[in-house]
Order: structure tokens, then sequence, then C-alpha cells
């Protein structure tokens, strides 16, 4: 600056030539304006924290170096981690000793800015959340809790899961028991159309499983009229020598009458009503 130019403080214009001043976003202030401006207060102590005093912040507030302490034990946090709760400043240890979980493996205090794994309001530390039989770090693997103990997958399917008895490996979500034998649900389908038969209606024949549609289609009795299936589930129909008939089906070739209960003549493959076979 030339000493011919005039160089105030932004605020109060008052000569800053010989004074110490602050730049602000490239605005001079003198130390009396600057401090009232833009200082801020102490959390603990409650006064202003000077320019020429170090200015410690956390989340938009402030203290002196000297204020900067654990609410419990006093010591001072700087430079050192630390943790907070409800707004309070706390050493790792006093945080640790009043708020932080215990290893469920191990008893021990699972420290604050450590990696835990938590399941079911248990913690552990990263290093304890093992597998009970190879003992290899679960992480974020799957895994299987079984009586009060965790599991990879791998372990687990090698000693507890029942084996399909279609595919041969293991079940360990939503399998299907029939005849006392596990299945995986995708591995018990209809032998005819391949429908997974959990949940619906089946059949078998054969020690082969088969929904009621295939079944029916492949093995049921057909009507000597319609030649559909007799479906199975109780279904009436009329059986006569080697042949069976729908109940709706079981009627006069000739004049379409019901022979439901009711006496009726064969004439070669054609069941007739007395009244149309007696000129036969």
């Amino acid at each position: 600056v030339k000493m011919s130019e005039r160089y105030d403080c932004t605020e109060c214009k008052d000569s800053l030539y010989g004074q110490k001043y602050i730049l602000r976003e490239e605005y001079p202030y003198c130390i009396k304006c600057y401090e009232p401006l833009f200082s801020s207060n102490c959390e603990k102590c409650k006064k202003l924290i000077s320019s020429t005093s170090k200015d410690l912040s956390f989340k938009d507030r402030h203290w002196h170096s000297e204020c900067f302490l654990c609410n419990n034990c006093s010591r001072s946090l700087v430079d050192k981690p630390f943790a907070t709760k409800n707004n309070l400043l706390m050493c790792t240890d006093c945080y640790a000793t009043e708020y932080s979980s215990k290893c469920h493996a191990c008893l021990k205090t699972i420290m604050p800015g450590t990696k835990k794994m938590e399941h079911k309001g248990n913690s552990w530390h990263e290093n304890c959340f093992i597998c009970r039989f190879c003992q290899q770090t679960i992480g974020t693997k799957s895994f299987v809790k079984k009586d009060g103990n965790n599991y990879c997958l791998a372990c687990y399917e090698k000693l507890f899961a029942l084996q399909c008895v279609h595919c041969n490996k293991p079940i360990t979500t939503g399998g299907v028991s029939y005849h006392d034998q596990p299945w995986h649900k995708e591995c018990f389908v209809c032998a005819g159309c391949k429908m997974q038969l959990a949940g619906q209606r089946f059949t078998s024949r054969d020690d082969a499983t088969y929904c009621l549609e295939c079944f029916c289609n492949l093995f049921a009795k057909k009507c000597a009229r319609c030649t559909n299936p007799i479906s199975l589930g109780g279904s009436k129909y009329i059986s006569f020598e080697d042949r069976q008939w729908h109940n709706d089906c079981f009627n006069c070739q000739k004049c379409s009458s019901s022979m439901v209960g009711r006496g009726f003549l064969t004439f070669k493959n054609n069941i007739l009503c007395p009244d149309c076979g007696k000129d036969l």
C-alpha cells in the first residue's frame, strides 16, 4: 500500500497504519472490530475466543484450547481422539466406560471408533465375530446362528444342513419334506410340466410326483363319450365293463337323455335308452 493511499478498517474506518489487523475475505479489520464481529464464544467458559487464542471447533461449536476438556475426567482433548454424548465432550476411556458396547465373545469394551459387528442386539469386535467351526472372521458374509454359536454358511452346510434327495446339495432355507425326505422347493416339481409342487395339490405314481392336471392327462381314465380325463378328487362317473363316463356324458346316443340311475342297452360302442333301443 502506498503511503499516499488510505488503508482503513472496513468496519470503523480507523486507519490501520502501524496497527495490527486481520484480513477476512480480503477485507482488513482492526482487532477491536474483528473480534465482536467474527470471533466465537467458547462452549465451556462462554467467553470470547480472542484473535490471539487458538480456536478449536467441532460441528460449528468452538472452544479455547484450555477449555477443550473431557466432561467427566477433565483431561485435555487437544490432539487426542474423543467422542460426544448429548453434546458433551468425552475422552474415549470415559465414553467407553459409560456408553460403549461390550463384545459378546471376549466381554471387553468395544472402543469408540473401532469397527464392530452387530446382530440381534449383540455386538462383537470385528476380530471376535468368527465362525465357531473354522474360526475365520465372518465379517459381512452370510452366517447362520445355531445353539448360540455363529457359523459361516459353508461350515453350517457341511455340519448341519439336510441334503436334498434330488440334487444332493444342502438345504439352507425353504425346504420341503415328502415321504420323510428333504427337498429344495425348486427341486420338488411335477415330473410332467416341471411346475413347483410346494403348496399345490399333487399325487404320485411309480415314485414320481405329478400335479393333478398332468396326472389326469397321463394316467386318469378317459370318458368313453368326450374322451377327456375323469379328474381325481371325488368326481362322479359311471363305470361299465372296461369303459367309464362322466355323469354328464352318460346319455343315450340317439335322444341324449341321461342314463344315470336308469336301465340302458348297449349296441356296439353306444349306450341307448330302452325306448331308442327297442327297435334294434
